[in-house]
């Protein structure tokens, strides 16, 4: 039994990255807590919890990347589990949040598939939800449990400052995402600019114009997910015509669908700079991504939550 500052707890990982869950345990120093996750021959998923979480708080470590589905009826099944075994809280780490770029409906007929997950995990008994970068910060108004999105932001721009690049101008890959590139902007008292782009389809990303000077300077574009790199790969490519030097790529969650990596290794992208929110499979890695570990924030953001303590302080 873990007990930290005379609170019983407990850290639990599934099956998205064990590997993050780890380094969160031993960031928190304790151990991960046992449970057996089983598939029965038609693909049901079985969960046995091996010891005891009655009256403990316990923290639940799983991303819901690829395979979405699956790991939420992981996710979804490991809460039930819990609230039927008498935890006193039940704390879902959601380092990504899967479904969430279905945040509003953009068509007639559209589900808002982000709200149906927040209602999922409420009803199975999940009594506090933390993210990372959240692709919609709405997305905590669809909550009535409490939510808190963490950010990486300043990991990654710590990183970046070590690497002592000038001349910078922070690139916005779209219109939506300019207030995220402002703000990252201000770490380095830099310009910004962004990309004026259309989608023709799901995807698909053109790119139309560039808004801002980037001639002789080293952009970093900022992002809070790459899925399939079409639109970073794109957005390298008219900023390298436009006179750029060397062009940087800044995400929270590497999510690289598909030929997604092939994409970047193969772009006029210097580097691909993001966090291990996403477990990367060998075959996806390569040498221009470069992987920045979230466990000490997600590890002091757990204990400050068990301590009744500000998780604001943990992003400046």
């Amino acid at each position: 039994m873990a007990e930290i500052h005379g609170t019983k707890v407990k850290l639990f990982a599934l099956n998205s990255n064990p590997e993050l869950a780890k380094e969160i345990a031993d960031y928190m120093g304790i151990e991960l807590s046992e449970c057996s996750i089983d598939k029965f021959a038609d693909g049901e998923i079985g969960i046995n919890i091996t010891e005891t979480v009655r009256g403990h708080h316990v923290f639940i470590v799983q991303s819901t990347s690829n395979p979405v589905n699956e790991h939420y009826m992981e996710l979804l099944i490991m809460i039930d589990a819990l609230k039927r075994a008498s935890a006193r809280s039940i704390n879902v780490i959601m380092p990504y949040y899967g479904y969430s770029r279905q945040d509003r409906k953009a068509l007639p007929r559209q589900p808002i598939s982000a709200k149906l997950v927040a209602d999922m995990l409420t009803v199975a008994g999940a009594t506090r939800v933390v993210c990372l970068d959240l692709h919609a910060a709405q997305i905590q108004g669809f909550y009535s449990i409490p939510i808190d999105n963490f950010e990486a932001a300043p990991l990654i721009a710590k990183y970046i400052k070590k690497q002592k690049i000038e001349d910078v101008v922070v690139v916005s890959p779209d219109h939506g995402g300019t207030t995220r590139a402002r703000k990252f902007a201000l770490n380095f008292n830099a310009p910004i600019a962004i990309i004026d782009k259309r989608r023709p389809r799901p995807n698909v990303a053109e790119v139309m114009n560039i808004i801002g000077e980037v001639e002789g300077k080293n952009a970093i574009i900022v992002d809070d997910i790459v899925d399939t790199a079409g639109t970073v790969c794109a957005a390298s490519t008219a900023l390298k015509k436009a006179g750029a030097k060397d062009i940087y790529v800044v995400c929270t969650h590497p999510v690289l669908s598909g030929e997604g990596s092939k994409r970047i290794l193969e772009s006029d992208i210097t580097k691909l700079i993001t966090t291990n929110t996403i477990k990367l499979p060998e075959e996806k890695k390569n040498s221009k991504i470069i992987q920045i570990s979230v466990a000490e924030l997600i590890g002091q953001g757990i204990l400050n939550i068990i301590d009744d303590k500000s998780i604001s302080t943990l992003f400046k």
